[in-house]
């Protein structure tokens, strides 16, 4: 794929599988599935770019994690771990590399409407959107894809160059 493209210049990871499950009820073999995907997976797509960015001596990192991780989510003791493990892997990588011109950020994402949050919605994991947003969230509305995309393009641009080692909270408020 290199040879087609070239070499990795920006690297967003946006992994994210939920579940929900009171922690007495957590096997190991979910949460091993949660964290393979939400952290370890994470790491795996860092660790293949950064060769790249340290030859060329810039980069950009942004990894998407949750705002569950900053405040906690009741019967997600498995994915609050994997996303505050996602902000930690961001912190340190950002100290690690920023001498070699590559930053690295994290967006922790509020209630965003995407298909995952629809799911959860459907299966009554979480309540209807359109009713628990207003109350849950000062700008009254859950967020868009579009909306994180934009401030992940803004990290990923050479205007974001003095950013690094932040979490970038986009979530209308709703953590603060």
């Amino acid at each position: 794929m290199r040879a087609e493209l070239g070499p990795i210049q920006i690297m967003v990871t946006s992994a994210g599988l939920d579940a929900f499950e009171r922690f007495t009820d957590i096997t190991i073999e979910s949460w091993e599935r949660v964290l393979a995907v939400n952290l370890t997976g994470t790491f795996h797509c860092l660790q293949a770019a950064v060769p790249d960015m340290l030859a060329a001596r810039w980069g950009r990192m942004v990894t998407i994690s949750s705002s569950s991780a900053q405040s906690g989510a009741p019967r997600m003791a498995h994915y609050v771990a994997s996303k505050g493990g996602v902000i930690g892997l961001t912190k340190a990588l950002a100290l690690e590399l920023a001498p070699h011109g590559i930053t690295v950020n994290n967006i922790p994402p509020g209630m965003i409407d995407t298909p995952m949050l629809r799911r959860a919605e459907a299966d009554g994991d979480v309540g209807k959107i359109e009713k628990i947003a207003p109350r849950m969230i000062p700008v009254g509305r859950a967020g868009t894809p579009e909306e994180i995309a934009a401030t992940c393009g803004f990290l990923c641009s050479d205007e974001a160059a003095f950013i690094t080692g932040q979490v970038i909270g986009v979530n209308g408020g709703m953590v603060l």
